[in-house]
């Protein structure tokens, strides 16, 4: 009899609706989890006659599941102070490549490390973004997997460039010495002392001298680089004049002289001789050091040069770019997140753990970096949280379970009327 596969289709359907809800609370603590509605609509109709006026009488033939729509609404974002931990911050999700090969998209950003530093998801799924060599990430660069480098020495760095920003007193008396020192460092990583002393030795004129300490070269001499630097009336440095050299203008244009060569020869540690320039000017082209009617003080000191450093830790900044820390306090752009975007969320298939796929149905995948392209931003050190909705899962619990009662009420009260027909019979 048909009436009884009417209600069984409602059984059906109403057990996947339950089943669609179990699974929603049981994830309400699964990161990033994305809660799921199940949807109805009625089977085909069969014409059973006509009306008077021509008004077809149809019987429906029950209910059928519609669809499993699933809510991509953000998740409430809980700091967690890890940093392989990130969260995303609007639309857009992670993208990732599973052992098996292929591209697979996730929201879950409770990632790790493994011992080579591969940053990886918590099902192994390698974590893509775009590559980074010598600090400088290449987001026209294929994808390629996130390696922290774990365990690895930074390289040191002999300087090659170093600024003084500071101011000589104008009221000092001829023969006045100002001594300032800034540390440098050689091809090894080993750092020395360039002592730089001011010596006035006119009215807007002061010789200086730079020096590293004798016993950093192999003969015990240390040769200082010499000159003099004039100012005008406003205590601007003016011109530099090297010794045995002519006089030339402070500034940028044609001719003029931005920085001053210092070479040390020799060094002790047998490392390569350095090759510093001093540079007079700031970033807006105007010389860091002045003479004004004030005490002599050194306000700032760079210098690019540094030593070897052990890898600590890394952070992820809100663009996606990963930045590795070293002991030696220099940091490095190791590569950039990647993340990704389909113009229909509803077309990905879900994988389970936290794993999506593109399908025909959601449209071919858009990659950008964070930020860009509609896509959302990073938080390091942080979690988004399922967006389960637990009273609104209970009230929809509650209605299927009343659907599935009343369809097994229907089931049995046409077999109570089964019963009453056979009786009828005898």
């Amino acid at each position: 009899m048909a009436s009884f596969f009417i209600p069984l289709t409602g059984l059906e359907s109403d057990s996947t609706a339950l089943n669609t809800i179990a699974n929603d609370l049981s994830n309400m603590n699964t990161t990033a989890f994305k809660t799921q509605t199940t949807n109805f609509s009625d089977l085909f109709y069969q014409q059973i006659g006509a009306t008077g006026s021509g008004d077809p009488i149809e019987l429906g033939a029950g209910v059928k599941v519609a669809s499993n729509e699933t809510s991509y609404s953000q998740g409430t974002i809980n700091a967690t102070g890890n940093s392989t931990d990130v969260a995303i911050n609007g639309n857009g999700f992670f993208v990732v490549d599973p052992t098996s090969g292929g591209q697979e998209f996730t929201r879950a950003g409770d990632f790790s490390l493994t011992s080579t530093g591969a940053l990886v998801t918590s099902g192994g799924a390698a974590v893509m973004g775009y590559p980074a060599v010598d600090g400088v990430v290449n987001t026209n660069a294929p994808l390629s997997a996130i390696n922290i480098p774990v365990g690895q020495v930074e390289q040191p760095q002999a300087t090659t460039s170093m600024n003084m920003t500071l101011n000589i007193d104008s009221a000092s008396a001829a023969g006045t010495v100002f001594p300032t020192d800034i540390t440098v460092y050689d091809s090894l990583g080993d750092p020395h002392t360039a002592a730089i002393t001011y010596t006035q030795t006119a009215t807007n004129t002061w010789g200086y001298s730079v020096a590293l300490p004798a016993a950093d070269f192999a003969s015990g001499v240390s040769t200082p680089v010499t000159g003099t630097m004039t100012f005008d009336a406003n205590g601007n440095l003016s011109t530099i004049t090297p010794t045995g050299g002519a006089a030339t203008t402070v500034g940028t244009g044609a001719g003029d002289i931005s920085s001053i060569p210092l070479a040390f020869n020799g060094l002790t540690d047998k490392a390569a001789d350095l090759a510093i320039s001093w540079n007079l000017l700031g970033p807006s082209g105007t010389p860091t050091i002045s003479q004004v009617d004030t005490a002599s003080a050194v306000s700032a000191t760079t210098q690019d040069g540094y030593s070897s450093g052990q890898y600590q830790s890394f952070t992820v900044g809100s663009d996606g770019t990963v930045t590795a820390t070293f002991s030696n306090g220099q940091k490095l752009n190791v590569g950039q997140l990647a993340m990704g975007n389909v113009t229909n969320v509803q077309g990905l298939q879900l994988l389970g753990d936290g794993d999506y796929a593109a399908t025909l149905a959601s449209g071919t995948p858009a990659i950008a970096p964070s930020g860009t392209d509609g896509l959302g931003t990073l938080q390091d050190g942080a979690l988004e949280g399922s967006n389960v909705n637990i009273s609104a899962e209970f009230s929809d619990l509650i209605i299927a379970q009343r659907g599935f009662e009343a369809n097994s009420k229907t089931v049995t009260t046409f077999d109570t009327i089964t019963q009453e027909t056979i009786n009828m019979i005898h």
